[in-house]
């Protein structure tokens, strides 16, 4: 009998994909659902890239290409990454394209870390982190960001946590679920800690234009930084292209190069006409992105003011990403019953806290990525049965 590794077996089944495919099956039967679940924007890719793919097509660039990307696509995203928020790097020898933000989070781990290593990371975080960590045979170690501190990281937590295996730490700002934002003191005292550490820096920035009322820093750009830090990005969020799996690596030549070798046996190259159609965006998707994030602030301050009329509910309001993650420990019910609770009385579909790490636990996430009135219809179902548990 075939049977995994005892890695795998370490890997937990359930969270998000058991409670879609209960959701899934439902809507089969008839039921309304509203899909709170994944943290896909509801928004269509942009028109003019979907029109470059087709030329790409026609053009017949339907083979491999080289496994960093193709050099016009590399260009457009450093331009854009500099445009943006003031990231310069060689496109020539500073980035790789991957298949998507997770398959470079999970290459650089592979890439950067042997068997045994532990890499640091505040908890909650995506849930990929987890899995990737135990694929890669590395420890991750949680350091707790809690929702009754106000979702402040204290860097002293993450110092407490480093002993002689350490070799990175993986930061995520804006953060998916808790929607918290790292700002410039944040990031200098990481900073600070990783230099006189000596730690390799991940810094996941793949919600960097979904940031309200504050502006997206990277650490990669604060002094001394830039040579340790390898910055993750995507196409997935900002463009709403999460099919097209664009993902990228920014970082210094030395570490791309060695990254390159893991990611060409593992996907040879990202999709050769997604990249073709990639290119627009990058060049010229400003403000499709500026009004879709528009749009998404105006539906996370509905839910937010709804959330805080639930009677039971605590919430700190979202500063970033798309996600409201409310703790619900006083209903007396784990987040897992209360998932399925609201997913049977209200048809709503959200994701259990644990899924997000240990101090996830108490906690529902929610993504706000829906249509404003799919919004507005799931908190009123949603205070509705919450009600009937009080």
């Amino acid at each position: 009998m075939i049977s995994s590794n005892k890695r795998l077996e370490a890997m937990p089944f359930g969270g998000l994909y058991e409670i879609y495919a209960k959701a899934n099956k439902l809507e089969e039967q008839g039921k309304r659902i509203i899909h709170m679940e994944i943290g896909r924007p509801d928004f269509d890719s942009p028109t003019f890239a979907k029109e470059a793919v087709k030329i790409s097509l026609d053009n017949q660039e339907v083979h491999y290409t080289d496994v960093n990307g193709i050099e016009r696509l590399r260009k457009a995203i450093c331009e854009k990454e500099e445009r943006r928020f003031g990231l310069k790097y060689d496109y020539n020898s500073e980035i790789t394209v991957t298949a998507g933000a997770a398959e470079a989070i999970g290459v650089i781990m592979l890439t950067m870390m042997d068997f045994g290593d532990e890499i640091i990371t505040p908890s909650p975080f995506f849930s990929a982190y987890r899995e990737q960590a135990l694929i890669a045979g590395v420890k991750l170690v949680e350091v707790p960001v809690l929702m009754s501190e106000n979702w402040e990281l204290n860097v002293d937590e993450i110092e407490k946590r480093i002993s002689p295996r350490t070799k990175m730490l993986l930061i995520n700002s804006p953060n998916n679920p808790a929607g918290y934002v790292l700002n410039r003191e944040n990031l200098e005292k990481i900073a600070a800690l990783a230099k006189e550490k000596d730690l390799i820096i991940i810094s996941d920035e793949c919600y960097d234009e979904f940031i309200y009322n504050e502006k997206h820093v990277s650490i990669s750009t604060l002094n001394g930084m830039r040579d340790r830090t390898l910055v993750v990005k995507s196409a997935s969020k900002s463009f709403s292209m999460t099919g097209w799996r664009i993902g990228y690596v920014l970082g210094p030549e030395n570490a791309i190069k060695y990254i390159n070798k893991v990611h060409q046996n593992f996907s040879t190259c990202a999709t050769s006409f997604a990249q073709g159609g990639a290119v627009e965006a990058f060049k010229n998707g400003d403000n499709f992105i500026d009004n879709m994030v528009k749009e998404f602030k105006k539906r996370g301050d509905y839910l937010y003011e709804a959330f805080t009329k639930i009677d039971g509910l605590k919430i700190v309001k979202p500063k970033g990403a798309f996600y409201a993650f409310p703790d619900i420990t006083s209903f007396g019910m784990s987040e897992t019953e209360i998932c399925n609770y609201l997913l049977e009385e209200a048809g709503v579909v959200g994701v259990p806290g644990s899924s997000f790490g240990d101090y996830g636990k108490g906690h529902i996430r929610l993504a706000y990525c829906r249509s404003y009135e799919d919004i507005v219809e799931a908190c009123e179902k949603m205070k509705l049965a919450f009600n009937k548990l009080l």
